[in-house]
């Protein structure tokens, strides 16, 4: 399975894509989101406005995702999708997140990338205990994949912390 955990910063990986955990508007945020926009310029923010809205203020509801350029990024593309708020876990955030990372591996199959490096969506200022979110990652890439098994992935934990939740995920599922 082409599947690889990777302690690292998501921003300076040299992939086809990077995944960024966004927030419905696409217009910048915290965390990883931000770091992203940081690192690719403001050409990312004007991009991600261009994106048409789907409601007031949505361009991306949450399951769902969309890709720009990668701008000043190593990776050529940022594929933004938007994670469900935890809620305790009975709100449907599972499906949800699933959602998420079927809809990510769809746009990279769509745009013919070989290589897709993802962050543990919805676990920072979202809420999704990472434990619960590696399991749903690994168990839905896994499935994803084997359909589409040349295309690597790439699973980023920023510390050692979150690497370490990926591997017990990706031992246990």
């Amino acid at each position: 399975m082409p599947i690889t955990l990777v302690t690292a910063d998501l921003t300076r990986l040299a992939l086809d894509a990077i995944v960024n955990a966004a927030n419905p508007g696409l217009l910048g945020g915290g965390g990883v989101d931000g770091a992203i926009h940081r690192a690719a310029g403001p050409a990312l923010l004007a991009a991600c406005r261009a994106i048409p809205e789907v409601n007031p203020g949505v361009r991306c509801p949450t399951g769902e995702a969309r890709i720009t350029p990668g701008f000043s990024l190593p990776a050529r593309f940022v594929i933004h999708t938007v994670g469900p708020v935890w809620h305790g876990g009975h709100d449907g955030e599972a499906v949800h997140l699933a959602s998420c990372y079927r809809s990510c591996i769809a746009l990279a199959i769509e745009h013919d990338l070989n290589s897709v490096g993802f962050p543990a969506i919805s676990c920072g200022v979202y809420g999704y205990p990472p434990d619960q979110a590696a399991k749903v990652a690994i168990a839905t890439l896994r499935d994803v994949l084997t359909t589409h098994p040349k295309l690597e992935v790439q699973l980023c934990g920023f510390d050692g912390r979150m690497t370490a939740i990926w591997q017990r995920a990706f031992n246990q599922v």
